[in-house]
């Protein structure tokens, strides 16, 4: 990416070689060159959210003296951001996720508009008391992403707001603080019952922070996958694999109260939100649950699990992909026992069941409705005389 500071070479994280998908786009490079044209100043406390794969926080670590502090919420963006920092030989950046303590002073806060607008709203509300009246804001994001929803929240937590011409299919919003402002207490996170007939956790509490999935209601292919997950398994170690708020594992954990439940997801706040989630149903047994920020099961021991139910996502960002789906359906049979099970809840038209059997040698339908498919796949015993789906030679 070129940049008013030099060219850095970025890359997504985990590098895949195959990934056609840049590390920036227009909106990134929009937002460089206006702080570099502007003459912004940004030897003081310039505090970077959302940057997406550091093209931002490396771009400007070191530039005219700045050394940023970048929130994020996602665990793959801040480590696609160490590296990145890490190639270009560039240090001095302080890296913080969207659940730690803000700084208290902000001189320059740049955005990367988020594609959920909670997301954008808890964070302006968090932010907002280190603001000053000569604090610049300006936001970025590709013109889809910009909505006057968007300009809403900027105006009504932070002051007047204005945008700029589109460039390159990408806009910055301009935001000057108004400290007289009262933008009212900030909504997250937020709770709601769960519905009748979905199995033991009809009824109770789920738990959302700002930005994860279906923050407001239970979505309907969640809702069907609770309907149909597995009953008495005799797990002893179950996964909620891409946890979200946990409602998935939080039934496992009702389902099966002796069983241990790890709950993880690449976001901060969706795993903050499980372990809310949990606490609210299961307070009783605190020590049978595992909340992990992470790489989905990339640190889980080899034939470690009984149990990884999963609801994959199939949006990176603006990007439709079914890169993280493969991803976790890989992991998922690395770390299961022989005889361990993958229970997989998609929409019928992503062809979930081909990447099963080719993974796992065997996929089963346990449940079907217009929309969404329930999928089930076992991992074979492949070892020493036993050929391909466990047959004996």
């Amino acid at each position: 990416m070129t940049t008013p500071w030099g060219d850095v070479d970025l890359t997504r994280f985990p590098a895949d070689p195959r990934d056609q998908l840049r590390a920036w786009d227009a909106a990134d490079t929009y937002l460089l060159q206006h702080l570099a044209g502007s003459g912004t100043d940004l030897s003081g406390a310039v505090v970077v959210v959302g940057d997406r794969w550091g093209a931002l926080g490396t771009a400007l670590t070191g530039a005219d003296g700045c050394a940023p502090t970048l929130i994020s919420d996602s665990y793959l963006g801040q480590r696609a951001t160490e590296e990145n920092l890490t190639r270009a030989g560039r240090s001095g950046a302080r890296l913080l996720t969207t659940r730690d303590t803000p700084p208290d002073r902000v001189d320059v806060l740049l955005v990367r508009v988020p594609k959920s607008l909670a997301l954008l709203e808890d964070q302006l509300h968090r932010l907002r008391p280190a603001l000053h009246a000569d604090t610049v804001v300006v936001g970025t994001g590709m013109v889809k992403e910009i909505h006057t929803s968007t300009l809403n929240l900027f105006e009504r937590i932070i002051g007047p707001t204005r945008t700029s011409l589109a460039e390159k299919k990408a806009r910055l919003v301009f935001s000057t603080p108004d400290l007289s402002l009262s933008p009212g207490r900030n909504p997250w996170p937020h709770r709601y019952r769960l519905p009748d007939g979905i199995g033991p956790s009809a009824g109770r509490t789920v738990v959302n922070h700002a930005g994860v999935f279906c923050a407001e209601h239970l979505d309907i292919g969640t809702r069907f996958f609770l309907q149909h997950l597995p009953r008495a398994t005799g797990a002893a170690r179950i996964v909620d694999l891409g946890c979200g708020n946990g409602v998935v594992g939080t039934t496992a954990a009702l389902t099966a109260p002796d069983a241990e439940v790890l709950f993880t997801d690449e976001s901060h706040q969706a795993v903050a939100s499980a372990e809310a989630t949990y606490a609210e149903s299961c307070g009783d047994r605190p020590g049978k649950a595992v909340f992990r920020v992470g790489d989905g099961l990339a640190q889980v021991p080899a034939a470690s699990v009984d149990l990884v139910l999963n609801n994959p996502p199939f949006h990176t960002h603006q990007a439709t992909t079914d890169a993280t789906a493969w991803r976790m359906f890989t992991q998922a049979r690395a770390a299961l026992r022989p005889g361990g099970e993958l229970w997989v809840v998609g929409n019928r038209h992503l062809g979930y069941h081909l990447k099963l059997r080719r993974l796992f040698g065997n996929s089963e339908l346990v449940a079907s409705d217009p929309k969404f498919v329930v999928l089930k796949a076992v991992k074979q015993d492949r070892s020493p005389g036993r050929g391909r789906g466990g047959q004996r030679r």
